[in-house]
């Protein structure tokens, strides 16, 4: 907490947001005098928190209270010193510090996003591995709309048009949002934010930023922390940046690549290659594990009822489990690389997704194949699409069922993450079938 202190002096800061992530992702908290932050060492929170929903609703009472402490009491939130950042759009010197929940015994919560992740990481330690990740987001830029009852349109670059028809990889198209998005490179970089390319993706004023590849906390912690970033830059320039898996009618979703490699935590070195180069038992067992309990853990992956929109045969996101070497039809797919760069690219989590949660289940999935010697199917060669053994469920209602009796995730995660985190998602998707699309009134009203 002293170098904590010196950096905030240094730094002149007046302000701090105590964040944690909520089960959607959401930065919940509060905003403290620095004075006072530095008096308490941290901030308490209701333990509710983590269980509600996107709409902020709450489960059901019979469940929240078996899973919560029925005096509905607070949560201890201490400040992780290694997850400080300034907050560069603040109009005063402003801190974000991200917090860990404990309870009053100072045990990890279950329940926090973040702690799940630290689990996980601690199951590969155990087995002396250290996972490396590297996300890559997608995203839209969109005009600003404020009736939720109308499609999104895309924004107005500066050449004073709107981007039409697809543009993919064009450097002309992405620097129509110039302004935007040096203003968020400049507020990474402040941040300390490892930020790579920029790409144009293949929907209309559709994006991709990729992060460079690092320890698997500190990339969910940036992922975190991007969003924020994003979606402050482009309400500067009069744009909205949406994470939504699937926003925009006919164009294609956006997703979370997760490429994923485990190194030796002693020599450093790829436990995903033998000594002559070639693909390790290891390497193999991570993919057996990731084809085995991925659709179980999907609603890791696709949180939401928009998230299965984008699980569609020729829409540009992968709707199996296979795998295959620079196989971009294959939801696992194996990039070229040197022996030591092995790694799986996990093409299956939207850009939705929590990325503490996405990272956890991706990694854990691949743990389980490598602790159980699981072996994958043969590799693909050509279309994975027109493979038949998709394996996925293709409904949220059908991935939260198979997660709920998913064992080995209950073992690992716990069961009132288990519990809550399905009982979270089902409370989303009642609320969900209680609205009337468009779709129904325009083809069902005058029709049935």
């Amino acid at each position: 907490m002293k170098d904590l202190e010196s950096w905030l002096k240094e730094r002149r800061i007046t302000e701090v947001e105590c964040l944690v992530s909520d089960i959607t992702g959401i930065a919940r908290g509060k905003i403290t005098p620095v004075s006072k932050f530095m008096a308490e060492k941290g901030m308490r929170l209701p333990e509710s928190v983590l269980l509600q929903t996107v709409t902020g609703d709450y489960v059901e009472d019979e469940l929240y209270y078996s899973l919560l402490d029925p005096a509905d009491i607070d949560m201890l939130c201490r400040p992780d010193i290694s997850a400080v950042y300034p907050v560069p759009w603040a109009l005063e010197p402003t801190a974000q510090v991200i917090h860990d929940c404990y309870d009053k015994m100072g045990n990890p919560i279950e329940l926090s996003s973040r702690n799940q992740l630290k689990r996980v990481l601690a199951l590969y330690a155990e087995q002396g591995w250290k996972p490396v990740v590297a996300p890559e987001m997608e995203f839209y830029l969109t005009k600003r709309c404020e009736d939720p009852d109308l499609p999104l349109l895309p924004p107005i670059g500066r050449s004073g048009r709107q981007e039409t028809g697809r543009q993919s990889f064009s450097i002309d198209a992405a620097n129509e949002f110039d302004p935007l998005f040096e203003d968020m490179y400049d507020w990474c970089e402040v941040q300390g934010l490892d930020i790579d390319t920029l790409i144009h993706e293949e929907g209309t004023a559709q994006m991709e930023i990729n992060f460079r590849h690092g320890d698997p906390l500190v990339l969910a912690d940036q992922v975190f922390l991007f969003k924020r970033t994003l979606r402050e830059a482009a309400l500067k320039h009069d744009v909205v940046a949406t994470f939504m898996a699937k926003p925009i009618t006919n164009e294609p979703g956006s997703a979370m690549h997760i490429h994923q490699s485990v190194l030796d935590a002693t020599t450093g070195k790829s436990v995903f290659a033998n000594e002559d180069g070639s693909m390790s038992q290891l390497f193999l067992h991570h993919i057996g594990g990731m084809q085995r309990f991925i659709p179980e853990a999907l609603p890791l992956m696709a949180p939401n009822v928009n998230s299965f929109r984008r699980f569609l045969p020729d829409t540009s996101a992968p709707v199996n489990v296979e795998w295959g070497e620079e196989n971009r039809t294959c939801g696992l797919r194996v990039p070229d690389s040197s022996p030591q760069n092995r790694r799986i690219e996990n093409r299956l989590p939207g850009a939705d997704a929590n990325a503490y949660l996405a990272i956890a289940g991706s990694l854990l999935c691949g743990y389980l194949g490598m602790v159980q010697k699981l072996n994958p199917s043969a590799p693909v060669q050509g279309r994975a699409f027109e493979r038949r053994n998709l394996r996925l469920p293709f409904t949220l209602e059908q991935a939260l069922e198979r997660m709920e009796h998913c064992s080995e995730l209950e073992r690992y995660m716990g069961h009132r993450f288990v519990t809550g985190y399905v009982a979270v998602k089902r409370v989303e998707n009642e609320n969900f079938k209680k609205v009337i699309s468009s779709w129904e009134r325009e083809f069902l009203l005058l029709s049935v």
